[in-house]
This record gives C-alpha cells, structure tokens and sequence, in this order.
C-alpha cells in the first residue's frame, strides 16, 4: 500500500490555502508593509499633532531640512530613490527597523535605507536617506543619531 501521487488540482489547492494562510497572517500581525499599505497614525501621533498645531504631520524632536539644502549626494540619492534605482550599494533598500525609536513607530519593513555617498570616505560613510512606504524622506548624516524630515 504507497502512497497515491497527488493531481495537479491537489497541489493548486494545497499552494492556494498556504498563500491566503500567509497573507492572513501578515495581515492579522499587523506587517501591512507586505501589501505596502500606510498605517494610520498612532493614538499619540494624533494627540501630538492636535496638541502643537502641527498640520504638516513633522515628527515632534525632528528637524526640517529643504531638498536644495541637502548635500549634492544626498539630492542623487533622493532622486535614485524616487526613480527605483540603481544604487551604488548592495544595502540599499534594505528595511531600515527605527531601532533607535527616533522615527515615527510603524510596522516592520515600513522604512527602508539608502547610502548618501560621503567623498573621501572608504566606506558607507554616516550619512543615509531613510524613506517611509507613505513618501516621507529622513536624512542623516551622523548614522542614525539624528534625523532630519527632507520637506520638498
């Protein structure tokens, strides 16, 4: 008595009930990221915008910079960002996880990296753009000490 091969149906269907299984998953987890949705703002983002007036949604703590006073590499970068590439660096667009919790909370894989290239540095350098799934921009240029919202 072997085991009788499955149909082609079997393993469709098998495939089927393991892809919505994961996608639930996700879903039920809280990673929107994977359906590259935008979570909506905290309960305390909410209050701290109503709280400062603050109707541009700028992060309380972060700073503003102004695209044209970015450094020349760090306005290639925006654009490579904008234009899906290439990138100089096999980790750019990698998931950038906030573990410094100086950006606004979100989901994992909301926010993702990229190199501003530094002349006459040997590696990576500090500086990076960090770009947010709903369009937002955060630049660095002490490798995470510290972020600045890039306002376009």
């Amino acid at each position: 008595m072997g085991i009788k091969p499955a149909s082609w149906k079997q393993v469709i269907l098998y495939l089927a009930v393991l892809a919505a299984a994961y996608l639930l998953f996700n879903l039920l987890s809280g990673n929107n990221a994977l359906f590259n949705c935008a979570q909506p703002a905290s309960p305390l983002e909410q209050a701290t915008t109503a709280a400062t007036g603050n109707q541009d949604n700028i992060p309380t703590g972060i700073e503003v910079i102004s695209v044209a006073d970015l450094p020349p590499e760090g306005r290639t970068t925006l654009a490579l960002i904008k234009s899906g590439g290439p990138f100089p660096y096999s980790k750019d667009g990698t998931v950038f996880s906030n573990y410094e919790g100086l950006l606004p909370a979100k989901s994992g894989g909301y926010y993702h990296e990229y190199t501003v290239i530094t002349p006459g540095s040997h590696d990576r350098g500090a500086r990076r753009i960090v770009a947010g799934v709903s369009g937002e921009y955060y630049y660095t240029d002490d490798h995470y000490r510290s972020f600045k919202l890039i306002q376009e």
